[in-house]
């Protein structure tokens, strides 16, 4: 008798350890602590929806790396990373393969809308561009340095090879810099090169250090290829991007792999609802999940 009952002590400090351990590992949507990877154009807006969200549930510990996009994706497929934010989604081969390694399919979806910047010299007359004059520029045909952000491995990179370039080789005049702060300082002292930057790096007029950027360069306007008026230049801005005015606008994507919610459902609710969707929009960002769209631009 007592031989049964010191085994019975023993298996329920066994489970008790078991179940406590368990509970350590686990997270909720507001507490627990995952990783997750962004990419790295996207740090400025990020960072403030993580200090709210921070603020809101101080449970929680949201460990993030900022990278470029491939990066980013590779960390995914890790069994470590929860979330990824990043330029695009899923394919169905993508979603097909994490089903049958997962057992579920991650989610994915639109958070917002940024837009891609060209950012010239103060002192540069060149300011207009047409989306071919840009694919000149990218393929190396029109004399003048071309300066972006990453090992062409970002997801400006990306978008702008398959949309202007269609899969062929950047020109030998394409440099890469080391962030996108590194091409404003690069656009700064280099009259005769343009730059591609995400919007959020040089359009938020909150942001002391970009309004003082502004002061030694400024943003190109490019070609409406949606506008049924032909010939209609414009500026990133949020009212261009909604209206399907500005022709190098991309949406900001989250995908998650969680099949219960845990604390990567709690980060992308609060980013979802009014609270983190007003932070895009505070960030000079279109949110995608308060009524704003993109559509084609009708000019009156």
């Amino acid at each position: 008798m007592r031989l049964f009952i010191l085994l019975m002590s023993v298996c329920m400090m066994a489970t008790a350890c078991k179940t406590s351990t368990n509970k350590e590992n686990q997270d909720s949507p507001s507490e627990g602590t995952i990783q997750i990877s962004v990419e790295e154009s996207f740090k400025p807006f990020i960072e403030e929806e993580l200090k709210v969200f921070a603020l809101s549930y101080p449970k929680a510990n949201i460990k993030i790396s900022y990278k470029s996009e491939i990066e980013c994706f590779k960390d995914f497929a890790a069994d470590s990373t929860r979330m990824i934010i990043v330029t695009r989604g899923l394919d169905k081969t993508e979603q097909a393969n994490y089903k049958n390694q997962l057992g579920y399919a991650p989610t994915f979806g639109i958070l917002a809308y940024n837009a891609i910047a060209v950012v010239v010299n103060k002192k540069t007359n060149d300011t207009v561009f047409s989306m071919s004059d840009l694919s000149k520029y990218l393929g190396g045909k029109v004399n003048k340095q071309v300066v972006m952000d990453g090992n062409h491995l970002t997801g400006i990179v990306r978008f702008l090879k398959d949309s202007l370039l269609h899969e062929t080789s950047f020109g030998k005049n394409v440099v890469s810099a080391n962030g996108s702060q590194e091409v404003i300082s690069y656009i700064k002292n280099n009259t005769n090169a343009i730059g591609f930057v995400g919007m959020n790096w040089v359009g938020d007029n909150y942001d002391p250090r970009q309004v003082e950027d502004r002061k030694s360069i400024k943003m190109g306007l490019v070609e409406c290829t949606l506008c049924i008026e032909k010939g209609y230049y414009s500026q990133p801005s949020q009212s261009n991007i909604s209206k399907g005015h500005y022709s190098l606008s991309l949406p900001i994507y989250y995908i998650l792999k969680e099949n219960a919610p845990g604390l990567g459902s709690g980060f992308l609710n609060f980013m979802s609802l009014e609270r983190g969707q007003l932070i895009f929009k505070r960030s000079f960002l279109v949110p995608a999940k308060m009524g704003f769209s993109k559509r084609n631009g009708l000019l009156n």
